[in-house]
């Protein structure tokens, strides 16, 4: 299937071109960790060979188009590289049937899919097997997009690491001694280590751009109201968006056209002011950066992080960007805890549907119906949505509604305004995506404050409603560091030019380098 076919652009012959050459580049595969071969007869007769880790999606957009494989052959190749490691990552929590004429792809657990169990990695949810597909679902497999499976992610999308799944943690295909991020690491990770071309995801607070920053890989937020949340499990309604997570810019543009417009079942979605544009751009001239010290100066941001972003925003410069002077002080300093009080409030309504009655788990059988909803409620939430859901119902409570929930509301208008007024000095925004490279395993389980401060630099653009894309920018002690671009409302097609055009500047490698090495 060609890209022009896949996502409804006009692609450019250059950009064909480049898909073409990422479909060489993944073939005549090694064997090696992390390495899924699928042989097929190509036009002349000769035989292809599929490797999963470095095929992007435009490059099997590619195979697809000139006949070298076909849809059924690239799914087997993704199908067998799950096989053969997804039990060392455990990106995905199940398998599909693929089914689709096209590129496949995997889906977050929290993205309903008609008839594959779909659970928001929680227990509570367990056997629920959705008779409907959410608005990206289906948009996906109309454009025939085969699904590979279900990924994993921090239960209810609640967490940065993805080590509040009920069904055990992802890990970092770059050091699986360490997390991928979250809440949708199991995306980023299936994406990373070679087990899909590409995923959705879903970001809250950054639960997009932070696995896609520790894993190497570009993740976008959307502009809030670009994509459908119907369907989505949700988490918190004013907050949740859908996105893609890729291997390169373009891919990322590319399942972005699929996924984005208006949909009549989610009131609160627009038609998108421009269409999405395949970007070509090599240089970033009459382009303003602004570098808010706030985001990039911020405590807890390690020195490798603060290096790897400081030669980006000179790389910046390099190719013709100017940098200009931005503030966003209240932003940075009461966007963490804004955001722990008005998506705990909206998490603790959204939750309470889960009930035992009408789908997913059921405590013991008891004749008291209040009984029946502590235990199913008590055995089926982890402790991370059961202590957001005590502190949402407290901050919603009577006689603490204002001093909480309507306060955090204001200060998210006052949040909104100083972004706005950012960007009128300024096109695009520079920060790290996360103060940190991926950490290990465990070692921030017993302090969920050190875990929510993961987010501390994703969460202010979030709550502002903007769209943020993460790119990796260089790497630090051997681990993966993004750079975060924040742009005014439905700018994706600026950030997606400016990406790209910092992409082919940075060269920086996204397979993993002990997968690499691995298969050299």
């Amino acid at each position: 299937m060609a890209p022009t076919r896949l996502a409804g652009l006009d692609t450019s012959a250059r950009g064909r071109e480049r898909g073409r050459a990422s479909a060489s580049r993944a073939r005549g595969a090694v064997p090696g960790a992390a390495t899924a071969r699928a042989v097929a007869p190509c036009q002349a007769g000769t035989r292809v060979s599929i490797d999963t880790r470095s095929l992007t999606a435009e490059g099997a957009a590619g195979l697809l188009e000139q006949g070298d494989v076909t849809a059924e052959e690239l799914v087997e190749a993704y199908l067998a590289a799950i096989d053969a490691h997804d039990s060392e990552l455990h990106a995905y929590l199940r398998v599909a049937a693929p089914r689709g004429n096209g590129v496949p792809i995997a889906m977050k657990d929290c993205i309903t899919t008609e008839g594959v169990e779909t659970t928001a990695a929680s227990k509570i949810l367990q056997g629920y097997v959705p008779i409907y597909d959410s608005t990206v679902a289906s948009r996906c497999k109309s454009a025939g997009l085969p699904l590979l499976g279900k990924t994993n992610m921090d239960e209810f999308a609640m967490g940065s690491s993805t080590e509040n799944s009920a069904y055990g943690p992802s890990r970092n295909p770059w050091d699986p001694e360490r997390v991928p991020g979250g809440s949708s690491g199991g995306s980023a990770a299936a994406v990373a280590g070679g087990l899909a071309p590409w995923a959705l995801g879903s970001d809250t607070g950054g639960s997009i751009k932070q696995p896609a920053a520790l894993c190497g890989i570009v993740g976008l937020r959307p502009t809030y109201g670009a994509v459908s949340r119907y369907g989505i499990i949700a988490f918190a309604s004013s907050l949740d968006q859908v996105g893609p997570m890729t291997k390169t810019v373009r891919d990322c543009a590319l399942l972005y056209s699929l996924i984005a417009g208006r949909d009549p079942y989610d009131s609160t979605t627009v038609e998108l002011p421009e269409p999405v544009r395949m970007p070509e751009r090599e240089d970033l001239k009459g382009v303003r950066v602004g570098v808010p010290p706030e985001l990039n100066e911020a405590q807890g941001i390690e020195p490798g992080v603060a290096a790897a972003v400081a030669d980006a925003v000179a790389l910046a410069k390099s190719l013709g960007a100017e940098i200009v002077d931005v503030r966003l002080p209240q932003s940075v300093e009461y966007g963490l805890p804004c955001y722990y009080l008005i998506a705990p409030a909206e998490a603790s309504a959204n939750l309470a549907r889960y009930d035992g009655v009408r789908y997913g788990y059921r405590g013991e059988a008891t004749d008291d119906l209040t009984e029946l909803y502590e235990q199913t409620r008590w055995q089926g939430f982890g402790p991370e949505p059961a202590r957001r859901i005590m502190l949402g119902t407290y901050a919603l409570s009577a006689g603490y509604y204002d001093a909480y929930y309507g306060q955090a509301q204001k200060v998210r208008t006052i949040i909104r305004d100083e972004h706005a007024t950012a960007f009128e000095r300024a096109d695009v925004l520079f920060s790290p995506t996360s103060p940190t490279v991926a950490f290990s395993l465990g070692a921030r389980t017993e302090n969920p404050l050190a875990m929510y401060v993961s987010d501390l630099l994703t969460i202010p653009s979030c709550m502002a409603g903007l769209p943020g894309l993460s790119i990796p920018c260089g790497l630090s002690e051997g681990l993966p560091v993004g750079l975060q671009l924040i742009g005014p409302q439905f700018s994706e097609n600026m950030l997606f030019d400016a990406g790209h055009a910092l992409e082919r500047a940075l060269g920086f490698d996204y397979v993993p380098a002990r997968l690499r090495a691995a298969g050299s």
